[in-house]
């Protein structure tokens, strides 16, 4: 079974194909344009998917050697996303389903990424509690099977990764900013500040970051003068980082030990900071959980991962219509 999956839910152009258990192809084509702007800008994004979906289509096949006549079916991101953009992927994708006469499905970005931690496996997909931790989105999912999911706990305001860019521009750094917080983090004190651990004792399974993203404002109006110093900035990184590193971990290996869980699975974006997966990996071990994480090159957003769900989805009997609309605000379950 070859799948063709086209991902451009935000500012991310990917294709993949994928045969069988084996990747041939994953190209993507990042969109540097936003960073003067401090954030994904919808008009130049959806620009720039169709400037980059045709070479990118181009290259996938060259690459994996496969004629289109060959794909079995062809999928793309129906959601959550930017409109403008999910309309490019998933309209070019409906296109190669109806001119090939092959199914198409429509893919959930979220069920993308939940499933991502058992692509580098043998694409089993086993009952476990899975946290989905990106710009935009932060989850704790407890996964049954393919498409058998429940929503134990969602942020009510900012994501994880929001609030790391959002930080990022108040400490005066690049844009996205997570990576740049994570570079200088190891760097600086995580104990100079004590910043709120918000809803860490809620008893709910629910996330807030935007308490965490004021305190650091109000606290840095103290160092007007020094707001510039790397010493500062520095600081204030890694006592921001451990604040959400904290919160994470501790609210996931709870929501594993309410479900009786066995496996952790942790995906999306932000889950390639490197002291969020040592915080979880040593955390997990203590608590004798079993933990997977997506592999570094699908936790931001790839077409691979559509791909995988896709050709799970296949596997047991999903199809979806050339009609089914696009929906920037898709849920999960």
């Amino acid at each position: 079974m070859t799948i063709l999956a086209i991902e451009t839910s935000c500012d991310e152009t990917a294709v993949a194909i994928l045969r069988g258990h084996e990747l041939l192809a994953s190209e993507v084509a990042s969109q540097t344009e936003h960073e003067a702007y401090g954030g994904v800008v919808p008009e130049v994004a959806s620009r720039n998917h169709l400037l980059h979906a045709p070479r990118l289509l181009q290259h996938a096949l060259e690459k994996a050697g496969v004629a289109l006549e060959e794909v079995d079916a062809f999928a793309a991101t129906s959601g959550p996303g930017l409109a403008s953009s999910l309309m490019i992927g998933a309209s070019i994708a409906k296109g190669l389903a109806l001119g090939a006469a092959r199914p198409y499905l429509a893919i959930n970005h979220l069920e993308g990424h939940l499933l991502s931690p058992f692509f580098d496996g043998n694409f089993q997909i086993e009952p476990n509690v899975s946290l989905i931790v990106s710009g935009g989105h932060t989850l704790l999912v407890e996964v049954r099977g393919v498409g058998d999911y429940r929503i134990l706990g969602r942020t009510v305001d900012d994501a994880a990764g929001e609030a790391f860019d959002k930080v990022a521009k108040l400490l005066g750094l690049g844009y996205p900013g997570g990576p740049e917080i994570e570079r200088r983090a190891p760097t600086g004190n995580p104990t100079r500040f004590h910043f709120p651990r918000s809803m860490l004792d809620s008893r709910d399974h629910n996330f807030s970051f935007s308490g965490l993203k004021t305190a650091v404002r109000y606290r840095l109006a103290d160092f007007e003068t020094e707001r510039a110093t790397p010493e500062l900035v520095n600081d204030m990184c890694a006592s921001f980082q451990r604040a959400v590193i904290e919160v994470l971990v501790k609210k996931t290996l709870r929501a594993a030990k309410e479900c009786g869980a066995t496996l952790v699975t942790m995906s999306g974006g932000v889950s390639c900071n490197q002291a969020l997966r040592a915080e979880m990996a040593e955390r997990c071990r203590e608590a004798g959980l079993r933990l997977v994480t997506a592999p570094p090159q699908l936790c931001t957003d790839n077409a691979a991962m559509i791909a995988f769900a896709a050709s799970l989805r296949l596997q047991a009997g999903y199809r979806s219509a050339v009609s089914e609309e696009i929906d920037p605000n898709l849920a999960l379950v």
